[in-house]
């Protein structure tokens, strides 16, 4: 129950007002069971008044002194309406504590979901391109739900628990001795049974991990549909996911049959516990029936309610991993937090230099001492073959990762001491896999952002010269991209992402290899567009091919090891070697 006292210390005040209505609950259906015995004798005809009545037992004598003092009377109709009207309050008092664990148990889930989620966007770079992207969707999805879901069973597992101690107490007042031996009996029938508990939960802790590792090779595989299918590899990815399918499979197995064995071997051995203890008390010790009846009802409902207890704690252990999961998951990022910088503002009218830039990425000498200049108001092209470092240069002008040596400067700012998210918010990112969502264009340019307008969105998609086929698409703005832009050229969505980039009025925009996978007519389109962006922006553009270079006022040629040779253009001779064939 470790993750249950974790919980009701992040949730007290949900947590004290679910547990007060239970108690509450419980008090009432104990006065509403204390009054069986009374109803019993008066219908045996053996109760107050009548001829064969005997002295009343000290609990039976406390629960006719209650009666009095809630001036019910010893009848026949009215304590039958009593037990009713105790059995309401209690119902409705449950609804209240059961509402409550539900109305927690989402919460638990959605701040659950949050906190990992704020804990990996505000991770470093580099802890966070490490991180399987199947681990994070299985967080959010099953982990939170399966957590959610402990709660509940915890939640249940209390309430059953107040249960039976009620009606524990009751069948004490109406004979300690008989309840004694009855509870010992219990005892060892619950610790018999509890090597089924962990038995689950061990199936369980293996279910997490296996649903981890199964989740980050599916999100993997779905993401490499394409090549694999035109490979005609497809069967090797069948291979792999269903040898952890199967592996889940088997955990799940274990755990199924830990449940069932509880549930079907415990309440057998109880039933033989009740039985036995009616014989002894009628056959052996002679007491009386209705001391015995409400012996057999109120140990009965306790030890039923012990063995509910038993089962939820059960499906919590099963769970419970799934929250410990997350909570590592949500530490481990919060660990990493990355730090934001310095409070300057940042501004961008000069440019962005790279002073003596040292960099060591993965054991990898990825730069020296790089001296790189890129002008406000410029087109700045990196060029180079993969490895000499082209998008480091873009992680370092972002931010997401600091130099082992020198420092990069807006302007004359050392960016160590800038406030990291008001630079951020300054600048404009085409990737170079363009993925839109599968929405329509005007939700892929606003991100569902209810702050930015129709009109703004019309705006940035005129300056990235994707207006003119918007409005042609069948409903305009409000025409569906279909699955990751499927329903547009490569092009079309690459204007449509240099249109999001250009929703927030960046002050710096960059395209890494934004136009590698186009068309010579396409790069020709967006290189024009660029050309007429750079009278308002700074622009910086990573790529392998000279199609951008052609249109760059400042050319930077990298190669592996950190060398750099540099080339300035004239905008007139830029223009015109920028220009469509």
């Amino acid at each position: 129950m470790r993750m249950m006292l974790h919980l009701f210390r992040a949730y007290p005040m949900a947590s004290f007002l679910m547990l007060l209505a239970l108690l509450l609950s419980g008090v009432v259906e104990g006065l509403g069971v204390s009054a069986l015995l009374p109803l019993l004798k008066i219908a045996m005809g053996t109760g107050e008044g009548s001829e064969a009545a005997a002295p009343p037992s000290e609990f039976e004598q406390f629960v006719l002194d209650i009666l009095a003092r809630l001036g019910v009377p010893v009848t026949l109709g009215a304590l039958t309406i009593l037990i009713v009207v105790a059995a309401t309050i209690k119902a409705v008092l449950l609804l209240i504590a059961k509402r409550q664990a539900g109305y927690t148990a989402a919460q638990v889930a959605t701040d659950l979901r949050l906190e990992v989620l704020r804990n990996m966007m505000r991770s470093r770079w580099n802890f966070f391109l490490h991180q399987p992207a199947g681990k994070l969707s299985n967080a959010l999805a099953t982990e939170a739900q399966r957590a959610s879901t402990a709660y509940m069973q915890g939640a249940m597992a209390i309430t059953f628990f107040i249960q039976a101690v009620v009606y524990g107490a009751i069948a004490v007042a109406v004979s300690w001795q008989a309840t004694l031996l009855s509870l010992v009996g219990g005892a060892l029938i619950i610790g018999l049974s509890h090597f089924l508990v962990r038995i689950t939960r061990r199936a369980g802790r293996k279910q997490t991990d296996l649903m981890i590792s199964l989740m980050s090779h599916v999100t993997d595989m779905l993401q490499s549909v394409k090549p694999l299918k035109a490979m005609a590899r497809e069967d090797q990815v069948d291979d792999l996911l269903k040898r952890e399918t199967n592996r889940l499979n088997k955990a799940k197995r274990r755990q199924v049959l830990a449940e069932a064995g509880l549930y079907s071997g415990q309440d057998l051995l109880f039933v033989c516990l009740i039985a036995l203890g009616v014989y002894v008390a009628l056959g052996v010790l002679d007491i009386e029936f209705a001391v015995v009846v409400i012996l057999a009802v109120t140990l009965g409902r306790a030890f039923a309610f012990l063995g509910k207890v038993q089962k939820q704690y059960q499906k919590l252990a099963q769970n419970d991993s799934a929250y410990w999961s997350l909570k590592e998951t949500s530490r481990a990022a919060e660990e990493e937090m990355e730090h934001l910088g310095g409070h300057v503002t940042p501004t961008l009218d000069e440019g962005i230099h790279l002073r003596r830039v040292g960099m060591v990425y993965d054991g990898h000498r990825v730069f020296s001492a790089l001296d790189l200049e890129i002008p406000a108001k410029r087109i700045t092209t990196v060029i180079g073959p993969s490895g000499s470092g082209k998008t480091t240069v873009i992680d370092l002008v972002i931010g997401l990762i600091r130099p082992d040596a020198g420092e990069v400067f807006l302007d004359d700012t050392p960016l160590g001491e800038v406030d990291l998210k008001a630079w951020r918010r300054m600048v404009g990112y085409v990737p170079q896999e363009t993925v839109l969502l599968h929405d329509t264009v005007l939700h892929n340019v606003t991100l569902g952002d209810p702050a930015i307008s129709e009109a703004r969105a019309v705006e940035a998609l005129r300056k990235a010269g994707a207006w003119d086929f918007v409005r042609a698409l069948p409903q305009g703005l409000q025409s569906d991209v279909g699955e990751r832009g499927g329903r547009l050229s490569g092009g079309q969505r690459q204007r449509i992402a240099i249109a999001r980039a250009l929703i927030n009025d960046p002050t710096l925009l960059i395209l890494d290899e934004a136009t590698s996978a186009l068309d010579p007519d396409s790069e020709a389109a967006i290189i024009g567009t660029l050309r007429k962006l750079r009278e308002e922006l700074t622009i910086l553009t990573i790529s392998h091919n000279s199609g951008l270079a052609q249109a760059a006022d400042v050319i930077h040629r990298l190669e592996p090891g950190g060398r750099i040779t540099t080339e300035w253009q004239s905008r007139a001779s830029s223009e015109q070697s920028g220009s469509p064939a």
